[in-house]
C-alpha cells in the first residue's frame, strides 16, 4: 500500500466510521470546517485537537500510516508557521533569532494556524480514507438532490468529484514513477538554476499528462460500453439509510461544539 499520498486512497475495514452513512461523514467534516475558525483557546483547540485523534483512531488505521501520507503537506503547515514567524509583530519578544526578533504573538498565531490547519487536512482525509468512491458519488448527489429541481447536473457533478479523488493518487504514483525513470536517465529535479530545474520538469510534465488522458479515454470508453447514460432511471446497489449509529454521531458532535462554544474566550 503506498502511503505517500493519503488524499482520495481507501483503505477497507471494519469500524465505526466505516460503516457510517457517507452523507453523515460529509456533513460533520463540513460543519467541522465551519467550527474550527471559531476556536481562539489553548483549551478550545486542545478539544478540537483530542476529537480529530479520536476520529482518526476510530478508524482503526495506523495513526503513523495518516501521518505518514500527510506528508506534502507538512511543507505547507511549517511554511504557515515561519510565515507568521517574520511577519506578525504583536506581543513581547521572547527571543532572537540572528538578531531578528521573534514575537509572543507570532508564535501563538503560528501555532494556531498551522493547528488548525492541520487538523482540516487530516480529517478530511479520513472521509476519502472510510469512504469509497462510489459512496462519495452517492452522497454527494443525495445531498444535492434539491438542485435537481432547478436542473443541475447533479449526478454528473458528484460522478466527476469522485473520480478525481480516485485519480489523485493514481496520478501521484504514475508521478513517482515517471520521475524514477526520468532520473535514471540522468535527469536532475534537484540541483541546478530555476530555468533548469523549470526545463527538467518539462520530461516529467508531457509524460503525465499524455498517462492521464490516456486514463481517461479508457474510463470514457469502458463506461460507454457498459451502456451509461447519466443518473437518470439509474437505481443503485445499496440506498443510503440514516440510522442509529449516524444519529449518535451527530449528536457526539453537537455535544463537543456546544463544549468548544462554552470554553472559548
Amino acid at each position: 500500500m503506498n502511503n505517500a499520498f493519503i488524499i482520495g486512497q481507501y483503505v477497507p475495514g471494519e469500524s465505526i466510521v466505516h460503516r457510517l452513512d457517507p452523507r453523515t461523514k460529509m456533513i460533520i467534516i463540513f460543519l467541522f470546517v465551519i467550527v474550527v475558525f471559531f476556536a481562539n483557546s489553548v483549551w478550545s483547540y486542545g478539544l478540537l485537537t483530542v476529537f480529530s485523534l479520536l476520529c482518526a483512531l476510530t478508524t482503526r488505521i495506523h495513526f503513523s500510516y495518516i501521518l505518514k501520507g500527510l506528508t506534502p503537506v507538512w511543507f505547507l503547515i511549517v511554511f504557515t508557521l515561519l510565515l507568521h514567524l517574520i511577519v506578525t509583530k504583536e506581543g513581547e519578544v521572547l527571543f532572537r533569532v540572528f538578531s531578528y526578533p521573534i514575537y509572543s504573538g507570532a508564535v501563538a498565531q503560528g501555532a494556531a494556524i498551522s493547528l488548525r490547519f492541520f487538523l482540516l487536512i487530516m480529517v478530511t482525509s479520513l472521509l476519502t480514507l472510510t469512504t469509497t468512491p462510489i459512496e462519495i458519488t452517492d452522497a454527494i448527489e443525495s445531498l444535492l438532490q434539491p438542485l435537481k429541481k432547478v436542473k443541475f447536473p447533479v449526478h454528473e457533478l458528484a460522478l466527476m468529484m469522485s473520480i478525481s479523488l480516485r485519480f489523485i493518487p493514481t496520478l501521484m504514483q504514475e508521478t513517482e514513477k515517471i520521475s524514477k525513470a526520468q532520473a535514471s536517465r540522468g535527469v536532475d529535479f534537484r540541483t541546478g538554476t530555476a530555468k533548469e530545474r523549470i526545463q527538467a520538469v518539462v520530461p516529467l510534465l508531457v509524460p503525465l499528462f499524455i498517462s492521464a488522458f490516456k486514463r481517461a479515454e479508457e474510463l470514457a470508453m469502458a463506461m460507454e460500453a457498459r451502456g451509461y447514460q447519466g443518473g437518470e432511471g439509474r437505481t443503485k446497489l445499496r440506498e443510503l439509510k440514516t440510522g442509529r449509529l449516524d444519529i449518535s454521531v451527530y449528536a457526539l458532535f453537537a455535544f463537543v461544539v456546544i463544549l468548544l462554544f462554552i470554553i472559548r474566550d
